[in-house]
Formats: structure tokens, sequence, C-alpha cells
């Protein structure tokens, strides 16, 4: 049902800039919350940035504060990441996550596959 594929990882030196996407299908792209998560090898995923399912409010964690931005399109069926001034401790597998709620049946979420972003010199 709910398929998310994210592009737009790559090796990109410290300082520099990257946007990810994640292209989403099957499902009502409007009605899910949609958030950006990334896993470092040997960590755990944590949580990058959300975005609700109008776009009319962000959530950031506070290591990417001022330096990601979160944004979404709903005519395309799609969410990005912006990412400024890169640090080597970016470095992660980047995914997509959709969430929303259906009455009588209860939460419902979808991941994407992952890409990868490494940061380095």
């Amino acid at each position: 049902q709910v398929q998310l594929v994210e592009s737009g990882g790559g090796l990109v030196r410290p300082g520099g800039s990257l946007r990810l996407s994640c292209a989403a299908s099957g499902f009502r792209f409007s009605r899910y919350a949609m958030s950006w998560y990334r896993q470092a090898p040997g960590k755990e995923r944590d949580l990058v940035a959300t975005i609700t399912r109008a776009g009319g409010s962000t959530n950031y964690a506070d290591s990417v504060k001022g330096r990601f931005t979160i944004f979404r399109d709903n005519a395309k069926n799609a969410v990005y990441l912006q990412m400024h001034t890169l640090k080597p401790e970016d470095t992660a597998v980047y995914y997509c996550r959709a969430d929303s709620f259906i009455p009588g049946v209860g939460p419902i979420a979808g991941w994407g596959q992952g890409t990868q972003v490494t940061v380095s010199s």
C-alpha cells in the first residue's frame, strides 16, 4: 500500500548541500504526516524532521536546526529534505516515513528503503 522511494543521497564534502526526495504512492498522501529519519552504523534510527499533512508545521532535531529544511508538495506526492552546511556526523542512511490514523483501524505507517548520505572530504 504505502510506497516510499527516497533519492538524492550520495557523497558530499563537509559544508556542502544535498536535497533528498521522497516519492510517495499507493495512499492519500495529503492525509499523512511525513518525516525524515536517519540511522548511522551501530546507532538507532533517529527522527530528523517532520511535517504536518498540509505542511503548516515542522519540527527538527536539535542537531539539524538551522541547517535542514523539510517541505512537501502534495500535488506531486513528494516530501523533501534540503540539507545545508553538512557535517561528517550527518553521515547516515536517511529514511522517509509516512504516518496517519484510520478510524476503526488505528495508526498506519510506512517506511522507504533509505538513501545513503556520506559527508566526507
